[in-house]
């Protein structure tokens, strides 16, 4: 088995929304070393607090926020935090479509006349300023304080005597720590390097996988998985494919079955995130998804197995929406504000080439997460899919990326996902219709495959 696999506990944080693509448009931002004359200028997102200041040698990102707004690098310790833009559309004279692949991850962004006065123009590193900072961005930005039991006021309130600005980096790490561990969103994190140490506050991970991390032991578990499933579970002849984040095989010469870790990673393309590497992951996909469904044409159902899935790039989610339905659908919709207006819809038009929509199954637990989630709302909108396992992590939103002015990181979420018809499973996650304990504490390797025969067993002979 490839060491490849090893990478799989490793989300690859590049969800992204987009509306209806325009091609005839867009234009390449950077090119030949200097920046398209038409995108030069201050731009504003104020779904993000960015601020783009372009000129000819490049673009300078600032972080507008409600403390000050300062200067970041684009250079930080996750995926998500080193997303550049690289095509401009135009939509009018004040605004226009910033995307850093064609079609995907855009963000509307508004001409200013200048830089903001205020600018640069205070120290807020000091750690009385990265609270006020990093709390201020929280409330300006984080979508989901209700859905989650939190009340920010309160416990910024009740955190700030606790700030002072001779305290070291460490009682300030914990501080912010302390406020974002309620949210229990596996989506938002704080990273920060602490004398040469590398520091990650992250919560919400579930049940599961803290279970694996003081028992199995996370490497140990994912190859005892693989080598059960690919041994044992699934007929002579299943495939471990796609940069070994997916396998694909039958089982009892009539169920079809595909397990899918990771909604990208499919080739070792050099560079994550760019339109090469977009292309090679969709191409990759299509070649599996073909071989997949051309082989399992008139077998009885399919199984998609997303109950290991740490999610990934949206457009792969889509993709495989699109290979389980006959008929055009509304899969998702994504905004930024409970009350408003939605960003982008997402249609999903049926693939065309090889599909499957006989009786499909979705097995699900608390580590599908993310793009896995999406997936799997979309799918259970069909009529054809059923969803089975156990509830999913119930974190949809595309972490957004906020450096801090003192160097160290956050993540946050700030969008509201919803499903065809309007419903929000943020922070509650997706039930199943089918309940199976899939990673068992007990057994949480040989349980998956327990689960799986059990669903199996819940299939008519047809």
């Amino acid at each position: 088995m490839s060491r490849a696999l090893l990478s799989i506990a490793s989300a690859l944080c590049l969800t992204a929304c987009a509306s209806p693509d325009r091609p005839a448009e867009r234009q390449v931002i950077m090119s030949e070393g200097t920046t398209l004359p038409a995108a030069r200028g201050i731009w504003l997102s104020e779904e993000s607090g960015w601020i783009l200041a372009i000129d000819e040698a490049g673009i300078t990102r600032w972080q507008d926020t409600p403390a000050g707004c300062y200067r970041t690098a684009q250079d930080g310790p996750t995926l998500m935090s080193q997303v550049e833009y690289r095509y401009f559309t135009p939509a009018d004279d004040q605004s226009a479509r910033f995307e850093y692949l064609p079609g995907d991850g855009h963000a509307v962004l508004v001409r200013q006349a200048g830089l903001p006065a205020h600018c640069g123009t205070g120290d807020l590193t000091s750690p009385s300023a990265v609270f006020e900072t990093f709390t201020g961005i929280f409330d300006r930005h984080y979508a989901a304080f209700d859905r989650r039991g939190v009340d920010w006021g309160a416990a910024v309130a009740a955190a700030r005597p606790r700030i002072s600005d001779d305290m070291d980096e460490a009682a300030l790490f914990a501080v912010l720590s302390d406020l974002i561990e309620p949210l229990g969103d596996s989506h938002t994190k704080l990273i920060a390097d602490i004398d040469g140490a590398r520091q990650r506050a992250q919560f919400g991970l579930g049940e599961t996988l803290p279970m694996i991390a003081t028992s199995l032991g996370e490497t140990p578990w994912l190859i005892g998985l693989v080598d059960q499933t690919l041994g044992e579970l699934l007929d002579p002849g299943a495939r471990h494919v796609g940069n070994d984040r997916v396998i694909i095989g039958t089982i009892d010469q009539r169920i079809g079955y595909i397990q899918i870790f990771t909604m990208g990673g499919f080739t070792d393309t050099d560079i994550p995130g760019t339109p090469e590497w977009a292309a090679a992951e969709l191409a990759a996909l299509d070649v599996m998804l073909d071989d997949a469904l051309t082989q399992f044409a008139g077998l009885d159902a399919v199984i998609l197995d997303l109950s290991n899935n740490r999610g990934g790039y949206d457009a792969v989610t889509r993709a495989i929406a699109s290979r389980f339905t006959d008929t055009a659908y509304d899969g998702y919709a994504v905004r930024t504000e409970w009350d408003g207006a939605p960003l982008a819809t997402y249609r999903i038009n049926p693939h065309d080439g090889p599909r499957f929509t006989g009786p499909t199954l979705v097995l699900t637990s608390d580590v599908t997460v993310s793009a896995g989630e999406i997936t799997t709302m979309m799918l259970r909108q069909l009529p054809n899919v059923t969803q089975a396992g156990t509830t999913t992590r119930g974190a949809f939103s595309t972490p957004l990326a906020k450096p801090l002015p003192n160097g160290w990181y956050l993540e946050l979420a700030n969008e509201i996902f919803a499903d065809g018809d309007g419903a929000v499973h943020e922070a509650r996650g997706l039930e199943p219709e089918i309940s199976l304990d899939v990673f068992p504490a007990d057994d949480p390797v040989g349980g998956h495959a327990a689960a799986v025969r059990a669903l199996v067993a819940q299939i008519p002979d047809e």
